[in-house]
């Protein structure tokens, strides 16, 4: 027996009867908070190894935390005969085929360029029901990086300016630059009163409904400035 198989075999023991009354009352509902946080965690062991602050053991056990939340959530769907864990690899597996075409089909690409937009274009043709290419952004992102994931985006569908044509001199030369002048503005915000989360969220609000109608003036055929 794998050690995947012999996870998923003590996972499906916890939920059975006679088994862990938590694990047991769980769904996927409940465990939505678990799935968050584990996911933050793991970040937060990747980015302490490339500080040299952790180590690959706990790089490994917050991957194993997050695993977890998949197997958890397969055997929720096991036992009521919707899906498994096979399942869940199999419909994967078939996607990483199919949006790697220039791997396992006969598709050339010259860079990773190409290689992103003919990931767009499959995605769009395998989710025709999304008409922006801003959908599918989760609302409930943190407001930072909900801000990034529409921007990069918008600049991918060309709704903006890329990054040469739209940067200025002023703007931090590093990510510790950036750290710290975020930090700043962070601490100016809340010495005023103001809140920079839900001032960010308003922005990005804001900037998804300007996108949006540029986006649908484009699609019209109308002329609008990016």
């Amino acid at each position: 027996m794998s050690a995947l198989d012999e996870l998923v075999a003590v996972m499906a023991r916890l939920r059975a009867p006679g088994g862990c009354p938590w694990d047991a009352e769980q769904t996927h509902a409940s465990l939505v908070p678990y799935v968050i946080e584990e996911a933050h965690e793991l970040a937060e062991a990747i980015e302490a190894r490339d500080a040299g602050d952790g180590d690959d053991e706990h790089l490994r056990e917050e991957l194993g935390d997050v695993l977890l939340q998949v197997v958890f959530h397969a055997d929720i769907a096991r036992a009521e005969g919707r899906f498994d864990l096979d399942d869940v690899a199999r419909s994967l597996t078939e996607k990483l085929r199919r949006r790697h075409p220039h791997v396992f089909a006969d598709v050339a690409v010259d860079g990773v360029a190409d290689v992103v937009a003919n990931w767009d274009a499959i995605k769009q043709a395998e989710k025709p029901q999304r008409g922006s290419a801003l959908d599918g952004i989760p609302a409930g992102l943190p407001a930072l990086a909900r801000a990034e994931k529409l921007l990069s985006r918008a600049r991918r569908a060309g709704l903006v300016p890329g990054e040469a044509e739209a940067a200025d001199a002023s703007a931090p030369a590093s990510e510790e630059e950036l750290g710290w002048a975020l930090l700043a503005l962070v601490r100016d915000a809340a010495a005023s009163g103001l809140d920079a989360e839900r001032a960010l969220r308003g922005a990005a609000r804001e900037l998804e409904r300007d996108l949006r109608g540029v986006e649908a003036a484009r699609a019209a055929g109308k002329p609008s400035a990016p």
